[in-house]
């Protein structure tokens, strides 16, 4: 889960990183009366989870409270890279002598973590990576050891940080190592960290990714959830325990483990492009242990988004059984009558593995409405896309 930069800095500080922070404004005119307030020059941020927000316009300077306002107004609505901006950072400005770069990362690819940090921080960090990778130390931290004063000095002289600098920046490395540990983090980032005109170091910027899998230990974690930009299907299949992810496509998919429902979304995009391009509507793995109401809720949650035209349930057997499947689809189908939202929308059902056959007989035993079973994957993907597109009204749905 990626953080706002307000939130981000606010973490910081609350472990010792020293930053510049101001207020959040969602109007223009909360802009205006928050620079007053600070006095001075201020800048104003828009708060999207993206970066490039300085070269989109997303961050401008302002001498007075009304350019503040004008900023604001400027920024606020603003789409940065599909993120559209619903508030505003109003920031102290700063006097900046020099910017630098400094992240610590969890290193999946060596099973460890890593420093990166570099005296050349700024906007244009990710084309020094490219062109000039020797200006960017990269230190493996132990996670036993961490990182105190010492190996903070050894990450600043590999990054080429001059003594002075180095010796008033370490600290602050300490304190985002804290920060790191602390909040559970797979990433954290300050860029720039700046040098100010009377020699201070300060986070002028920020930017933290947490580990969703920690959110048991990090109760915290829940007041960062993004509500407005959330995609409400999928906080609906957060809340039931669902993996689930909204895609742009028409059929809705339901399997059981995480590389049966890849392999599915393959598989109907090769068949949808016979239909004009049918593709699936969602990721949604039930797991491999699911029960019966698991199903249930899946369906429940696929048949409510309104680009669905049809559902491919593919589901190999294994600790799910088919037959615990086809009673999640049948018990599916009676909580939505129940609550008046009969099915409309037609299903392709393919089960194979673990009770396929008795799988198979409950459903053709109950007689659903809609529902079709079909014997293999790539069979079953095309009707899935087949019948969607008719849904659709595209012509092109002849078997």
């Amino acid at each position: 889960m990626d953080l706002f930069e307000y939130e981000a800095k606010a973490l910081f500080a609350a472990h010792g990183v020293p930053v510049g922070l101001g207020e959040i404004a969602d109007t223009a005119e909360q802009a205006e009366a928050i620079a007053a307030r600070l006095g001075g020059v201020t800048v104003v941020k828009a708060q999207v989870k993206v970066g490039g927000r300085g070269k989109a316009g997303g961050v401008k300077v302002a001498r007075t409270p009304q350019e503040a306002r004008a900023a604001a107004q400027a920024i606020l609505g603003m789409d940065i890279k599909g993120h559209i901006v619903h508030r505003v950072l109003v920031d102290p400005g700063a006097r900046i002598a020099q910017e630098y770069y400094v992240s610590f990362l969890l290193d999946r690819a060596n099973r460890t973590f890593l420093c990166m940090a570099s005296f050349e921080g700024g906007m244009d960090i990710e084309e020094l990576a490219v062109e000039r990778p020797e200006a960017l130390a990269r230190v493996a931290i132990d996670a036993l050891v961490g990182v105190d004063l010492a190996q903070a000095a050894a990450i600043l002289e590999a990054a080429s940080f001059p003594a002075d600098v180095a010796v008033k920046a370490a600290p602050v490395l300490v304190s985002l190592w804290a920060t790191f540990v602390a909040a559970d983090a797979s990433l954290v980032e300050v860029n720039p960290l700046v040098l100010t005109e009377d020699g201070a170091i300060v986070a002028l910027d920020g930017k933290v990714t947490l580990d969703e899998n920690a959110d048991f230990r990090q109760p915290g974690n829940a007041a960062y959830q993004d509500l407005a930009a959330a995609n409400p299907l999928e906080s609906a299949a957060k809340a039931k325990g669902l993996n689930y992810v909204k895609l742009d496509g028409s059929v809705g998919i339901i399997g059981n483990g995480a590389g049966l429902v890849m392999s599915t979304l393959d598989v109907v995009a090769y068949a949808g492009e016979e239909f004009g391009g049918v593709t699936a509507a969602n990721f949604l793995d039930i797991g491999g242990g699911a029960s019966a109401e698991v199903m249930a809720n899946g369906l429940e949650i696929v048949l409510a988004d309104e680009q669905v035209r049809s559902v491919f349930v593919n589901v190999f057997g294994g600790i799910t059984t088919c037959d615990a499947v086809a009673g999640g689809i049948i018990s599916a189908f009676a909580l939505l009558a129940d609550r008046g939202e009969a099915v409309s929308k037609p299903l392709v059902v393919r089960l194979d593995g673990n009770n396929a056959q008795l799988g198979r007989q409950m459903l053709a035993d109950a007689a659903l409405p809609g529902v079709e079973q079909v014997d293999t994957m790539d069979a079953a993907a095309r009707r899935a896309a087949q019948l969607a597109a008719a849904e659709s009204g595209n012509p092109s749905t002849e078997a």
